[in-house]
Formats: structure tokens, sequence, C-alpha cells
């Protein structure tokens, strides 16, 4: 308890005193946002805010935790390396991707398979390595088995070896590129993506937090066997997930309207890759649909809006997309829109939590 107290304030502390300095360093640097010309009006204001703005949240995650586990004297497993694996390989790729911005002044950065290509090769090695590291019980970080609310009896292994790890690799692919890309495409308002992220990652530290308690393994004493978890670090993924939610809420005091940084690719990409990990970690990867359901509403908005437009040649269900940008055409104000996207992401990750505190009740 108190390395998960510690990471989560240090990271507040780092993400809020120092991104002004950061602010600084990268205006100097030129890294500055560009608008497309095609979105509102009102965004062409924000032509030059400070972006790439993960970067500080990358940092203040890594070097808290690590700071929080050393202070504590907490020993270090696997699990969590893991969630950070994630977190900088995609933010890397993000970074990549906001530098080729900001150097050529266009909206667009690395080609849409580019990106893929890196994102695939982030949660492919991540899969591979999350099914390896077994503790003395035999558990590993991941699992071959698709999960809901813990492993469900869909086992990609029960095809045999190569065709289950291969499916696997590409199942744990699909996740990791559905989640980076809807909290990417949600990093469109300010203040949005980091407050939404706050509650979908704040979520997995009451899972991951409770998981512990009801641990199979070396736990607290469970009456039911059928009603506790396999999951091979619980409580360090809580700890992990509050040096990130910190570092989220000391960095959205300056991203919020009128913003003075943006997450950027660095950060959004970041972002879903450890909430992706996270999930798949903690045994809970379909429960994204609802503990991400704001991510998901955004990505799936961009998605209708492309197939309508190809099969009606033209015509657009939405004013623009993603579905934020709709409301804003429609005369929202901004911090009307992502106050009210706010509530319902809370309102889904309540259900997402609920849900799983539900199943073990009615185990």
């Amino acid at each position: 308890m108190r390395a998960l107290l510690m990471a989560g304030a240090f990271s507040l502390v780092f993400t809020l005193t120092l991104t002004p300095l950061f602010i600084r360093l990268f205006h100097k640097l030129g890294w500055g946002q560009f608008i497309r010309d095609d979105g509102p009006q009102s965004h062409h204001a924000k032509r030059g805010t400070a972006t790439m703005g993960g970067i500080i949240l990358i940092i203040g995650t890594v070097v808290s935790y690590f700071s929080a586990m050393w202070i504590t004297g907490t020993h270090i497993p696997i699990s969590p390396l893991l969630v950070l694996y994630m977190m900088v390989g995609l933010g890397l790729v993000g970074f990549i991707d906001d530098f080729l911005k900001t150097r050529n002044q266009r909206s667009l950065g690395l080609g849409g398979w580019a990106k893929v290509t890196g994102q695939v090769i982030v949660a492919g090695s991540f899969a591979l390595l999350s099914i390896q590291f077994p503790n003395i019980h035999g558990v590993t970080p991941a699992s071959t088995q698709i999960s809901l609310l813990r492993d469900l009896p869909l086992d990609f292994m029960k095809l045999g070896t190569v065709i289950g790890i291969s499916l696997f690799v590409i199942w744990i692919c699909l996740i990791v590129a559905a989640t980076s890309n809807g909290v990417n495409v949600t990093d469109g308002l300010d203040g949005l993506a980091t407050g939404s992220s706050i509650l979908s990652i704040g979520a997995f530290i009451v899972i991951g937090f409770w998981q512990s308690n009801q641990a199979r393994y070396g736990g607290a004493d469970v009456a039911d066997l059928y009603r506790s978890y396999d999951v091979r670090d619980p409580l360090d993924l809580a700890i992990v997930s509050a040096a990130i939610v910190g570092g989220l809420i000391g960095f959205l005091w300056w991203n919020t309207s009128p913003a003075k940084i943006f997450l950027g690719d660095t950060g959004s990409l970041a972002i879903g890759g450890a909430l992706a990990a996270l999930a798949i970690l903690s045994r809970t990867e379909l429960l994204l649909v609802l503990i991400g359901g704001l991510f998901v509403i955004e990505a799936g908005s961009v998605i209708v809006q492309r197939a309508y437009f190809k099969v009606t040649r033209g015509k657009r269900i939405f004013l623009m997309s993603p579905i934020h940008h709709h409301f804003e055409l429609k005369g929202w104000a901004e911090v009307t829109v992502v106050v009210r996207f706010w509530i319902i992401g809370g309102l889904l990750v309540a259900a997402g939590v609920g849900t799983f505190y539900l199943e073990w009740l009615a185990s």
C-alpha cells in the first residue's frame, strides 16, 4: 500500500511541477502542434501549442514507479515491467510520428502502415514475453486464454503450440492496436483523452488491489477457491496504474482548456498501450469494452463514418468524426463536450468495475 500511494504521489508531483519546464523546452525545440485545415475553425488558435507531452508522462511514470519501489524496498516483478515496456514502446512509435509532423509542419507523420508496423512489433514482443516468466506456482503474466472478468475456457493453446501462440500474438496485437488507436482518436480536445484515461486506468488500481486481496496464492484467506484470481502480480499492476494515474492528473492541470501542452501521439499511444497491457495482465481483456468504453465510441464513430461514406458514395452520418468534433460543429462549447464525454466515460468505467465486482459476488 505504501508503494502504491508513493508511486501515485511522486508521479503527480513530477508532472504538476515540471511540465512548465518541459513546455518551455519544447517551444525552444520547435515542437508545436500543427492543426489540420479541415478541422473546426476554433482549433486554429491552438496552432503552435507545445506537443509531445506524453514524454513528460512517460518519464514521470517510470521514475516515480521505480523510486517508490526502491524507497519502500519492494521487490519488482515482471508484470509491471511489461506494462512499462508497452507504454514506452508505443510512446516511441508515437514520438516518431509527432516528430515527423513538427519537422515537416503537416498533420501527417508516419504513414498508416508504418505506424501499424510499429504497434505490431511492440505488441507482438509484449505478447511473447507475457507468457514467459512463470512464478513458483507456474502462473505467467498473461494467459493464452481469452478473458472477460477472469480467464474463459477459450484457450488458443488447444489448437497446438505453433498455431496457438501465433493466434495469441495476433489477438494481443488486435487488442493493443484497437486500444491505442482508440485513445489516439479521442485526443482531439483539450483534456478529453487525459481525463478519460484517468478514469479508465484508475479502474485497474481498484481491480488490481481487489485481485491481490483475493489471490489464489499468497493472498489473504479465501473461503472459496473458485472466487479467487490466478493473476501473477495483481498488487504490482495496481501500483504501476497509480503511477500512471498520478502523472495524468498532474498533466491534466496543464492540458485542460485552454491547453498549454498536448499529449500528442507520444502520449495517446503510450496511454492506450498501458491500458491494453493492464487489461491483458489482469485477465480482463474483454472488459475493456466497458472500462475503455468512451474510446470504443470514439473509434467506432470513425469506422462507421468511413464505412457509410464509402457505401453511400459521399454521404456522412456525423458532421465530422471522431464524434466529439460532430458536437463541436453542432455548436457545443469545447469544455461542454469534454465534461459530458468524461461523464459518459466515467459511467462506463463504473459499469465495468461494477460488473467485475458483481461477478465475484455471484461466484
